[in-house]
C-alpha cells in the first residue's frame, strides 16, 4: 500500500483555527516535523484543506 510523506513548511501561526487541528491530526507539530501516513481518501481530504502549509511526497 503507498504512503505519504507529509511535512509542515508553514507556521499555523494565524492561521483560522480549523487548520490549526487539522496539521494537528495530521501528526504535525513543529516546522519541518514530518509524518509516514496511508495514502488513502480521508488522509487526501485532510491534506487538501491545508496544502499551502505542507509539502507532500509519495513513498
Amino acid at each position: 500500500m503507498a504512503e505519504l510523506k507529509v511535512t509542515l513548511v508553514k507556521s499555523t501561526i494565524g492561521a483560522i483555527p480549523k487548520h490549526k487541528k487539522v496539521v494537528e491530526s495530521l501528526g504535525l507539530h513543529k516546522l519541518n516535523s514530518f509524518n509516514t501516513l496511508p495514502d488513502n481518501a480521508a488522509t487526501r481530504g485532510m491534506i487538501a484543506k491545508v496544502k499551502h502549509l505542507v509539502k507532500v511526497e509519495e513513498i
